[in-house]
């Protein structure tokens, strides 16, 4: 049984790994931008090298070796077929240490540029959070709906994008029993977009919540001193969407990470 000094222990791992991977060389703080093909009919994005196409199930990028990019290790010259990117780790497009990651979002492409070199990461001096609590460690169960659903929500970007939710997570602060839609991972752990009596004051204006994927009874340990700030709370060129209707809290919840340090 864990006593509250192993709770806090592990929950100390927990924010020193975070803030390891929020300033990795292409983590959050590495994204300068994120640039939709749509915005670019031409296929000339400013800034990035080549010519970037839209061709329906995939971009084309048309280089000549003077641009400077790579393909899978090797320098590009003529064209090649992409599809999406797991990330910017396995990029097949690079140009020097940049990597150009190819995404697709409700059927358009767009590539983001994540530069090791990027300020915010250079400036980067860490995450404001609350201190652990354990009487934010609550039981909690999931209750899946019957089909999933979708919703369009707002992201960071201004625009409305569906957001897939498969259940109901329902748990007690207080006395009072609280409820957030949740979409379910595909390694079947939890995550909630939310806001809260602090958002946009106290704390950024959403957060995410990650629980660990429930038992097959659906009960589930609900640690909200492990609320995370979304991507998008470190680099603008995220779309982040918006806590989906019915996800705002009705009390403080001063606990998690609050903002990263210094904004």
């Amino acid at each position: 049984m864990n006593t509250g000094t192993d709770a806090r222990a592990a929950w100390q791992t927990w924010r020193e790994h975070r803030v390891t991977d929020i300033s990795r060389p292409y983590g959050p703080l590495a994204l300068t931008g994120t640039h939709w093909l749509a915005d670019h009919p031409d296929g000339r994005i400013p800034g990035l090298p080549g010519r970037w196409d839209d061709d329906g199930d995939a971009v084309v990028l048309h280089a000549t070796s003077a641009d400077g990019l790579t393909a899978d290790g090797a320098p590009l010259d003529g064209e090649i077929r992409l599809g999406p990117d797991a990330g910017p780790e396995s990029a097949r497009i690079a140009h020097g240490d940049r990597r150009l990651p190819v995404l697709r979002r409700e059927g358009l492409w767009a590539v983001r540029d994540v530069d090791p070199a990027a300020p915010a990461r250079r400036d980067f001096t860490g995450i404001d959070t609350y201190d652990h609590d354990p009487r934010w460690v609550v039981p909690g169960r999931f209750r899946p709906y019957g089909e999933s659903r979708a919703v369009r929500v707002p992201n960071a970007d201004g625009v409305r994008r569906e957001l897939g939710l498969a259940g109901e997570l329902t748990f007690t602060v207080d006395g009072a029993e609280h409820a957030l839609q949740v979409a379910v991972e595909g390694d079947g752990s939890l995550w909630a977009v939310l806001a809260d009596a602090t958002s946009g004051t106290e704390s950024y204006r959403f957060r995410f919540l990650r629980p660990p994927a429930p038992a097959a009874d659906g009960t589930v340990i609900v640690d909200l001193n492990r609320t995370l700030l979304p991507p998008c709370a470190f680099a603008d060129h995220f779309i982040c969407p918006f806590p989906p209707p019915g996800n705002t809290l009705p009390f403080a919840l001063r606990a998690g990470e609050r903002n990263r340090s210094g904004a």
